[in-house]
């Protein structure tokens, strides 16, 4: 039988030393009506998140050779940006 550890975690923060919110902060919580969420947040506390897109990009799984992936990535952070830049190249869009 396995032994309970206690919990050690300090993360617990004093609700009287919390920030006062802006608003920006309300601008992006979560907004309930009568236990009804109306509208869900956006972001968190300390990064509020972008502004949804106009054209937003949609997910998709697609297989790619490795080698094709790796020389991708080599290229550092942003490589699917990358990827999808290339195609619209090769499509002429």
């Amino acid at each position: 039988m396995t032994e309970n550890k206690p919990v050690t975690d300090d993360s617990w923060i004093d609700p009287d030393d919390a920030p006062e919110w802006s608003e920006d902060h309300f601008r992006y919580a979560r907004l309930s009506v009568g236990g009804k969420v109306v509208r869900e947040a956006v972001g968190t506390f300390s990064h509020p998140g972008r502004p949804a897109s106009a054209n937003p990009k949609k997910q998709v799984t697609l297989r790619l050779d490795p080698d094709v992936i790796e020389k991708f990535r080599a290229t550092g952070k942003g490589w699917q940006s990358r990827i999808n830049a290339e195609l619209r190249k090769v499509l002429g869009i």
